[in-house]
């Protein structure tokens, strides 16, 4: 684990980022994998993986209440020096992963296939999605309990060796994924899309036992307290405070890509599986970012909770700077030259029209996309994440009030989806640097204003 109230910020933030991004990418390649495999099956098998896939931001949704709230309650907890309040929290939302996954695959089985029904552009996308739902869907449910270890031991300043885990799970995924979807002698069964999905949640399997098997051979670090391992309703609150804003968040993000899904369904399979693509490409560009937008909350959480304010600002200016920096840069292949990044995964020509098109609109996205994701990381830190669902439920809701209008009109095309998407980008971007702007003032900038004249007093 890792003190992160003092030393260099930027160094704080690349050492926590660089593995963060690792496990991050390693997240983005197992859909990546399926869908250069399930690509080859044709634009039927593309948009139904892609359309069942779309459920992992309704699950993200769910896992990132557990998610920020661990990391967050715990970087605080560690940034008093309370290590026995840090197990606490982790122990007890361990209760509430446990009980999670239970759940998610109860109401999976028992309602996935209307979800997928709705969206399905033909009868046969709508089979292979639920083909591919069924078998993908315990590698989802997993992630409540893998969410509640990573992001405890995030906010403890542990990440390392998560990565290496998840570099395991990957290969297992590489490997298990062909011989899956197009079989292997009489060892595996031809299973195509559902070979894909199992593939993913064998990885996942893999990844949970691998991890607790290092954090049991690993007294160091956080001690899971197996009696505290049940409900508690002091703990349950403070995590859904800080974690339901931000689980809201996904939720909306998950509402957003099914509005376009079902827009898509207006035309056929080739548009919804050129979308699929070309949103799994921008996910993993967007890779880099993300990491470091998860590194600022343990930091300046941590900091903020010491009482090092001017810490807290350093890292504040230091992550919007490289956040932005990276995403104008990633921005410039999805502009000039997206196709270079399709044809790996589709030989379909319709299906890399689509997907380039997506992406030369959305490049144009990724720098107020960056501002929003910095701008969440401090809310998170801070403990307060209502501002950053406000400016993300203006966004949605904007767009999915305007997409509606526009369907039903006759001149409707697809490139008006993308137009959308980047004009209320932009507004969420500065509704959410006001807002962080706003509570710097009241939470950072106002408190070193007080202690300079304080010491300056002494």
């Amino acid at each position: 684990m890792q003190d992160l109230t003092t030393g260099p910020i930027h160094r704080h933030i690349i050492s926590m980022a660089v593995p963060i991004a690792t496990g991050l990418l390693i997240q983005t390649l197992y859909f990546l994998i399926d869908l250069y495999f399930v690509g080859q099956l044709g634009d039927a098998a593309l948009a139904g993986v892609s359309a069942a896939g779309n459920l992992f931001f309704f699950n993200m949704a769910l896992t990132q209440i557990l998610n920020v709230g661990c990391a967050t309650l715990v970087a605080h907890a560690m940034g008093r020096k309370d290590r026995e309040k840090a197990e606490s929290v982790y122990s007890h939302a361990m209760f509430y992963g446990i009980t999670s996954t239970i759940i998610i695959c109860l109401l999976g089985y028992s309602f996935g296939g209307t979800y997928l029904d709705a969206l399905a552009s033909t009868a046969e996308v709508q089979i292979l999605a639920s083909q591919y739902f069924n078998w993908f869907l315990p590698s989802l449910a997993l992630q409540f309990i893998l969410v509640v270890i990573t992001a405890s031991m995030r906010g403890a300043g542990l990440v390392k060796p998560f990565m290496a885990i998840q570099v395991v799970g990957i290969i297992t995924n590489a490997i298990l994924s062909p011989l899956l979807i197009t079989g292997a002698g009489g060892l595996f069964p031809q299973m195509e899309v559902s070979g894909a999905a199992l593939a993913s949640s064998v990885s996942a399997l893999l990844v949970l036992l691998l991890a607790i098997g290092y954090l049991y051979n690993n007294p160091k670090t956080l001690t899971l307290q197996l009696s505290k391992v049940r409900p508690n309703w002091p703990v349950l609150r403070s995590l859904l405070k800080v974690g339901v804003p931000a689980g809201s968040e996904f939720m909306l993000t998950f509402f957003y890509m099914a509005m376009i899904y079902w827009a898509l369904s207006q035309f056929g399979s080739a548009e919804q599986a050129g979308f699929g693509l070309g949103t799994r490409i921008s996910q993993s560009l967007f890779l880099p970012v993300m990491a470091i937008a998860f590194a600022t909350p343990a930091i300046a959480g941590q900091n903020f909770a010491a009482g090092k304010f001017e810490r807290v600002h350093a890292t504040y200016k230091i992550s919007m700077v490289m956040t932005v920096s990276l995403m104008a840069l990633v921005a410039l292949p999805c502009i000039f030259a997206p196709e270079i990044m399709l044809t790996p995964f589709s030989s379909d020509p319709e299906v890399i029209l689509v997907a380039a098109t997506f992406l030369s609109f959305i490049g144009f996205n990724f720098v107020p996309t960056g501002i929003v994701m910095t701008s969440s990381g401090m809310f998170q830190s801070f403990g307060n994440t209502l501002p950053s669902l406000a400016s993300t439920f203006i966004r949605v809701g904007t767009f999915s009030l305007c997409l509606i209008y526009l369907v039903s009109k006759d001149n409707f095309e697809v490139t008006t989806i993308w137009l959308l998407s980047v004009s209320t980008v932009f507004v969420q971007a500065a509704i959410s640097y006001t807002l962080l702007q706003k509570a710097m003032k009241k939470k950072v900038y106002g408190r070193m204003s007080d202690m300079k004249e304080a010491s300056a007093q002494t």
